[in-house]
């Protein structure tokens, strides 16, 4: 367990979790991307109440990503995490095509898989 936690930079972590997680907000709203993802996602319609167990889920994903980053910072295996990253989002696309998501809406989700990437890349490189 030490090698997942010892020198992880975790001001970086939280950073990272905070801001990839607020950028799902944004990424996925009508601002941006969410009305090709609403459409190519069989035209899902905002719920009427917050999806607060997905949003936890999410929460702890992002939080475990920023992890990963962590510890592949900490050794200096940058390529590491982004191979990781590409076969995050080319499987994360592959699963939205299979669920019959549009191209569109499938790239969407796998973007901001990278974008999440990027952004904890960057925490770890400022923090």
């Amino acid at each position: 367990m030490e090698e997942l936690t010892a020198n992880v930079n975790w001001l970086a972590v939280g950073v990272g979790t905070v801001a990839a997680y607020g950028l799902g907000m944004l990424w996925f709203s009508p601002m941006l991307f969410g009305k090709v993802w609403a459409k190519g996602s069989h035209d899902i319609t905002p719920p009427e109440s917050l999806p607060i167990a997905a949003m936890l889920w999410q929460l702890l994903g992002t939080f475990l990503l920023a992890w990963l980053v962590g510890v592949t910072a900490k050794n200096e295996a940058l390529l590491t995490i982004v191979l990781a990253l590409i076969c995050f989002a080319i499987l994360q696309a592959a699963g939205g095509l299979f669920s019959q998501k549009s191209k569109g809406a499938a790239s969407v989700d796998a973007g901001y898989v990278v974008a999440m990437g990027v952004i904890m890349i960057v925490a770890q490189g400022v923090f």
